[in-house]
């Protein structure tokens, strides 16, 4: 080892660009696609040799599928690379393609193919549900007793890990990059300029980012600068075959299985075959103490000890299914660390709280995400904003409340639960609640159906007293499709309450505060005591944040976001007032204060009954927020409702929120109060016409095509971030338009990402969708192509295997409640 250390030593840089810490595939991808994107001075320091950690054990298998809309784009990139990667370095790559079969053997299973292939036409992944006479024909070894359909992706396959990293390794030098090792990273130093020092035993390199890129490393990279990050190792168990006979014989590689029921995946390994299971959360085995006291120095290309008895059970299932494995003769049994995060997927992107700290870390797939993760975080860090919308990913979607606890169950969880059917609106329980819950969870956990949303416990729907009760996921309506449509009757007869304390809440203030905000947002800042919707644009126009901003006092502002934007959102702030050395205070307050919305046209009666505040319309306008007294208890109450209905937003400390609660319950009585939760209000939003982040504006798009123009405002005198794209796109014109869809359904509704259809052909997809229960049907937003916008244009939404009729229609549905009234006085005049 010494010749090398000494030639590290000599070619040593005390100074880089971007200092990449970790040598498995996903570090070793974004050195190979900074340097070929002309990044000067990419750094990668391994602490021993590449691919140690979980590169060099992993199965390899790659698959364009995933269940997730973002996701698809990584897998995409990452085979479209390595089909490549060898022609473009001269290293084999060891890459094998003969494609993918997801076995469905029940009718649940079948139905889960269909809504995938609904949310898969309209990306480029190659993607087909085939007959069990199709996977006969391409898996002849098949038992065909229990296979009902199959989810077939052409394409498919597994690549050598080994040799993969090493020829991305030889691109990322081709094109300039430096790769150091053995170079453990034994200190991170923040520098005043945002910069860091980092310390190795050959010397100190000056980065201008970093990015830890670790592995089951991660939390100890992370520790070193006061993060613990939710990453956790499992074990994980493959089989290897000796040659079958049957498998030899065969004329061309067979495709890769996964039996869904099962839980395993089977491929072909040279003329044998090779299996790997997941356990259920009662059986699968954590490496909880790494956590807890560090990897072992010295741990990196080794094994854990395998257990067969262990995964017997889907062993057994494996033969049943493909009979040859019977008289295989294993010849050995890999068990490696893979690392997981609470919800298995991986975390990516810039940290929230220390600048320029960038991570790519928790991949449970490592092999299928390097290729395209290397690639949407270099494409982010030469830009500076994120090619697509990746949120999923973002590692500030945690937060202190992810405890170690936590942590651990979830990652059980998420193992177990691999191969489970993936439901629209899918929850798990496991670790939950956390110590984020609102002020009125116990008065409500008993009554409803519990959403989680960063943290927090939020009602979905509210049971009563003969209701099917319960979680319940179906692809079609459920249990929850009748209460729900109460809710929404109480809402737009009566008044009901819902618990919003999950949004995300910053405090800004101080001499910059206005200058801030007028550079981070399109819209004009409102005046004080004035409310408004606000977007946070990136460089090229596209919608980073939507976040309702209200003027307190001169120059302190109330920013509220969405409850998973919380981090993503400071983060993007924090790091402009850095660039823009503003002298501004950013409080993140998320915690300290709860939310409780009243909603319906006997609100303003219900509060009037507990205030000494006018809160007659004349007094009391749309969009205007005051300090009031509730209750005998000091809050602030804004007039707004994203349920489009005549409401109040109530902005209480957390210490008072119960009071406050029991408070409204207990005045509104006689209007026939009562709670309301989430789904209702995402029912009665889109009924309304309101947008949602997340769902019809993200990074993928821009506010014009939203139909966000009323919030965006070209001619203020504040250069907004996003502002000269934004006139570059207006001048171009607009090739795809946001339009409002009914729909003619039967038992199943849109949720969004449906493909949408016209004459046989892909034209756009749905965003979000739902059942208007005040209209008596289905509706959505849609992205379509200008040309087919107009009012009237017909067109099939894709759900289930089948294509329903739908049209454009004017939107919205129902008037809000402040137009209703508009009209009514207008009409009065």
């Amino acid at each position: 080892m010494l010749p090398f250390q000494l030639s590290c030593i000599r070619q040593w840089k005390d100074a880089a660009e971007t200092v990449i810490i970790g040598g498995g595939c996903v570090g070793v991808s974004l050195a190979y696609h900074l340097a070929k994107a002309g990044q000067k001075d990419v750094v990668l320091l391994e602490k021993s040799e590449l691919t140690a950690g979980s590169t060099w054990h992993a199965a390899g298998l790659t698959t364009y599928y995933h269940p997730g809309i973002n996701l698809k784009k990584v897998h995409y990139h990452s085979i479209k690379l390595y089909e490549s990667l060898e022609a473009e370095t001269g290293q084999a790559v060891g890459f094998h393609q003969p494609g993918s079969i997801r076995i469905a053997s029940t009718p649940v299973r079948v139905d889960e193919l269909k809504y995938q292939m609904a949310r898969t036409h309209w990306h480029p992944t190659p993607q087909w549900l085939i007959t069990p006479e199709k996977i006969k024909e391409l898996f002849p070894l098949l038992n065909m007793d229990k296979v009902l359909a199959g989810l077939y992706n052409p394409g498919d396959g597994h690549i050598d890990p080994y040799s993969l990293t090493m020829a991305l390794a030889a691109g990322a030098r081709m094109y300039g990059a430096q790769i150091y090792n053995p170079a453990l990273v034994s200190g991170l130093t923040p520098t005043s300029d945002g910069k860091w020092d980092v310390q190795t035993p050959h010397g100190t390199i000056r980065a201008n980012r970093i990015v830890n890129a670790t592995g089951f490393w991660a939390r100890e990279v992370g520790q070193q600068i006061g993060f613990d990050h939710p990453t956790i190792p499992v074990h994980h168990q493959y089989v290897v075959t000796a040659t079958v006979p049957e498998v030899k014989a065969l004329k061309a590689e067979l495709p890769v299985i996964r039996d869904l029921e099962g839980s395993y995946y089977l491929r072909q390994e040279r003329d044998g075959l090779l299996f790997g299971p997941y356990e259920k959360e009662e059986k699968m085995v954590l490496q909880d103490s790494w956590v807890r006291d560090g990897v072992p120095p010295g741990f990196g290309k080794e094994l854990f000890e395998s257990d067969l008895d262990r995964i017997m059970h889907h062993v057994e299932m494996a033969m049943e299914m493909v009979p040859v494995l019977k008289n295989a003769d294993i010849i050995n049994i890999v068990s490696g660390p893979i690392t997981y995060t609470p919800d298995l997927l991986p975390m990516v992107g810039p940290h929230q709280g220390a600048r320029n700290y960038w991570t790519a870390i928790g991949f449970g797939y490592g092999v299928i995400h390097a290729g395209g993760i290397g690639k949407f975080l270099s494409d982010w860090i030469v830009t500076g904003e994120p090619p697509y919308d990746l949120i999923e990913c973002d590692p500030n979607r945690y937060g202190k409340w992810t405890t170690v606890p936590y942590l651990c169950a979830k990652a059980r969880e998420s193992y177990g639960f691999n191969n489970v059917v993936g439901y629209p609106k899918e929850e798990r329980f496991a670790g939950r609640p956390t110590n984020r819950t609102s002020g009125v969870y116990e008065l409500l956990k008993g009554k409803a159906s519990m959403g989680f949303h960063a943290g927090w416990e939020q009602p979905h729907w509210f049971y009563k007293p003969g209701d099917n009760a319960g979680y319940k996921p179906s692809f079609r309506r459920t249990n929850w499709f009748g209460p729900v449509g109460r809710e929404c009757k109480l809402v737009m007869e009566k008044v009901g309450v819902v618990d919003l304390t999950p949004f995300g809440k910053f405090m800004v203030k101080g001499k910059d505060s206005h200058k801030l905000l007028d550079r981070l947002f399109a819209n004009t800042m409102p005046k004080v005591g004035l409310t408004n919707i606000s977007h946070m644009l990136t460089p090229t126009g596209r919608v980073y944040a939507e976040v309702t901003i209200t003027q307190l006092t001169p120059g302190e502002f109330l920013l509220i976001t969405g409850s998973g934007s919380e981090l993503h959102d400071l983060r993007w702030m924090e790091e402009e007032v850095a660039e823009g050395a503003y002298d501004v205070d950013i409080s993140n307050v998320t915690e300290d204060i709860g939310v409780l919305g009243v909603a319906g046209p006997k609100a303003r009666d219900v509060l009037q009954k507990l205030t000494q505040e006018d809160m007659s319309d004349a007094s009391f306008k749309f969009l205007h927020c005051k300090p009031i007294q509730l209750g005998g208890i000091n809050l602030r109450a804004i007039r707004i409702s994203y349920t489009g209905e005549l409401g109040w937003e109530l902005y209480i400390p957390h210490k008072d929120m119960a009071a406050v609660y029991q408070a409204i319950m207990a005045a509104g009585e006689d209007e026939g109060i009562d709670n309301f939760g989430t789904y209702a209000m995402s029912s009665l939003r889109l009924e309304k016409g309101f947008r949602g982040w997340g769902a019809e504006m993200n990074c993928d798009t821009n506010p014009l095509e939203a139909g966000l123009d009323y919030f965006i405002k070209l001619n203020k005198h504040a250069d907004f971030i996003g502002k000269a794209a934004l006139q570059e796109i207006k001048a171009k014109g607009l090739k795809r338009k946001l339009s409002y869809i009914t729909m003619e359904t039967d038992d199943v509704d849109p949720e969004g990402n449906e493909t949408i259809w016209l004459n046989g052909k892909v034209v756009g997809n749905t965003t979000s969708g739902a059942y208007s229960y005040t209209t008596q049907q289905s509706l959505a937003f849609a992205y379509l192509p200008v040309e087919l916008c107009s009012v009237g244009q017909k067109v099939e939404v894709e759900m289930l295997g089948r294509k329903y009729p739908a049209m454009v229609v004017q939107e919205p549905l129902v008037l809000t409640e402040p137009t209703r009234t508009r009209l009514q006085k207008k009409s009065k005049a």
